[in-house]
């Protein structure tokens, strides 16, 4: 599927399921693609759900911005222009960025209906600890001249999940990387995003910009109508049980549950418990509000 979200502009999503099936969209973390959802959308699909995974932009198959406009006013109207252009109101699952992503463009929403009908924030809150955010920018900052074969990208994965056991093949991983000639001209796989868009996040992550960004994430979050879930990942680094606490303290509205043994990256770590989590309170919500799934 693509959405023209700019004129001109396209973000790139994959389907799962019935179209005629109430919607959700599946929102990725910076540096992933759509594929990083692995089973969801499918398990999503069957259990009555029309699971789409779009790329964000600078990501995956979506347009990437020659303007390097990757801040999170962007993606939220990037989520605003694919809404507006499905059937009928989705249910949002953001993980990490794509949660910001949803809980800015609901939250901040100028009309006064909703514009989904629930939100899933994945291991993502309006405070996040500081230590797991450099973490990961470590991580993102590093390999900038590729990898020499698959091999090489999964041993980088590994030492940046040690607790995540390690696939018996690279299929998956393949689908994250690109292969392209080098400086040199000697082939190399490549992360599958745009370099450009790590200078604007870290600009907004030092403790000082953060606190303001903080600020207008909990406003968003108070304003939230629709049902809310936070999944977070029993071993996170990026959202302690502290900070998740602290958020349910500021917004009692939102529910919330822990993924066992599962970090930042918790679809990846635990697919199943997560799906499940996360199609229970569809559900829920769902039959709550007079609808039906099979």
């Amino acid at each position: 599927m693509t959405f023209e979200t700019e004129p001109g502009f396209f973000i790139t999503a994959d389907a799962e399921g019935d179209p005629g099936h109430p919607p959700v969209l599946l929102l990725h973390g910076g540096g992933q693609t759509r594929h990083s959802w692995g089973d969801t959308a499918r398990r999503l699909a069957e259990a009555g759900w029309y699971a789409i995974a779009p790329d964000a932009r600078g990501h995956g198959d979506s347009d990437w911005s020659p303007e390097g406009h990757y801040g999170i006013d962007y993606l939220a109207h990037d989520l605003r222009s694919i809404m507006a252009q499905l059937n009928q109101k989705p249910a949002l699952v953001g993980a990490s960025m794509g949660g910001m992503t949803a809980l800015i463009a609901e939250g901040e929403r100028t009309t006064k209906e909703p514009l989904s009908t629930a939100l899933v924030l994945v291991d993502i809150a309006p405070k996040s600890e500081q230590k797991g955010i450099e973490r990961i920018f470590a991580f993102m900052s590093s390999n900038h001249d590729g990898f020499a074969s698959l091999d090489e990208a999964a041993e980088a994965v590994a030492a940046y999940l040690p607790h995540r056991p390690r696939p018996s093949d690279n299929s998956r991983l393949e689908k994250n990387l690109r292969l392209r000639n080098s400086s040199t001209g000697e082939p190399r796989y490549y992360w599958h995003w745009d370099p450009i868009m790590l200078n604007g996040w870290q600009k907004i992550t030092t403790p000082y910009k953060q606190t303001g960004n903080e600020e207008r994430l909990y406003n968003a979050a108070r304003a939230l109508t629709v049902p809310t879930l936070i999944v977070r990942g029993g071993i996170s680094d990026v959202v302690s049980e502290k900070v998740m606490d602290e958020f349910l303290d500021k917004v009692p509205h939102v529910q919330s549950v822990s993924v066992a043994n599962a970090g930042h990256m918790v679809a990846g770590d635990s697919n199943h418990a997560f799906t499940r989590a996360v199609i229970e309170f569809l559900r829920q919500e769902r039959e709550r509000s007079g609808g039906t799934n099979r």
